[in-house]
């Protein structure tokens, strides 16, 4: 089992504690043996780390390596990079406090990552709202854009991701750390079937002008960042007013 590359999540989260559970037994039900779990709490005032303290005797009787780090921080991406420094595994990814992997989840990344060593991968993502769910597939194109490719599905090679920190810009900073990547001419491995479930409510799906001028603004600062012109800029936009009026 020691030739099975380890890979590490890690879960930021802030007064989580009505979804957290969801998230946590969804690592508990992998298929993989090799998992580290990091949950990275921002000094919650609910009883989020008392849920995940519960959990610890069940982590170790599954074998699996598991770490609550809790503390203020300066946002969900300040705590990602935290924890993705403290990992110890081959292969890193991330899941939020309200979403979940499928069962098989980290054992398709391994059994990919075997047969196609990767720089980062993602795979098609389950999208699920109070009335209907629906996937988001994924691939790769040459025009870069968030409506091909899926955060909660994504894992990076342990050395890639510590030497590419978030940039703790703005919301949008996961998508930098992807054109970061692809502009030093790395190119993702694709799986085309959903690994994990996105619930629909979080900080990326509010619904107002305001927000919706707020993420175009963040959208085209990263593009921007990362030397890409102005079209990018329009279909921002498109993006997010499609987002505003259809969901």
């Amino acid at each position: 089992m020691s030739d099975l590359p380890l890979i590490s999540v890690v879960t930021p989260v802030f007064n989580g504690e009505k979804t957290i559970a969801r998230t946590i037994e969804s690592l508990l039900r992998q298929t993989y043996p090799r998992v580290e779990y990091i949950i990275m709490d921002g000094g919650s005032s609910d009883r989020t780390v008392a849920v995940a303290e519960s959990y610890r005797a069940v982590f170790a009787e599954r074998g699996y390596l598991y770490r609550i780090v809790s503390g203020k921080d300066s946002g969900m991406y300040d705590a990602l990079n935290r924890g993705v420094a403290l990992a110890t595994g081959d292969i890193i990814g991330q899941i939020n406090a309200d979403d979940d992997y499928e069962l098989d989840a980290l054992a398709t990344v391994a059994d990919t990552y075997r047969d196609t060593p990767f720089t980062f991968f993602y795979a098609d993502l389950r999208v699920v709202k109070p009335d209907k769910s629906f996937i988001k597939k994924a691939k790769f194109t040459r025009f870069a854009t968030t409506r091909h490719w899926n955060h909660p599905t994504t894992f990076i090679r342990a050395d890639i991701y510590k030497s590419h920190p978030y940039v703790l810009a703005s919301m949008y900073d996961d998508f930098d750390l992807i054109l970061r990547l692809r502009r030093k001419g790395y190119r993702p491995v694709i799986c085309n079937k959903p690994l994990a479930n996105f619930h629909f409510g979080g900080m990326s799906t509010r619904k107002n002008l305001r927000e919706v001028r707020h993420r175009i603004a963040c959208r085209r600062a990263n593009y921007k960042r990362n030397g890409y012109g102005f079209i990018y800029t329009i279909d921002s936009a498109l993006t997010e007013f499609a987002k505003f009026l259809w969901g």
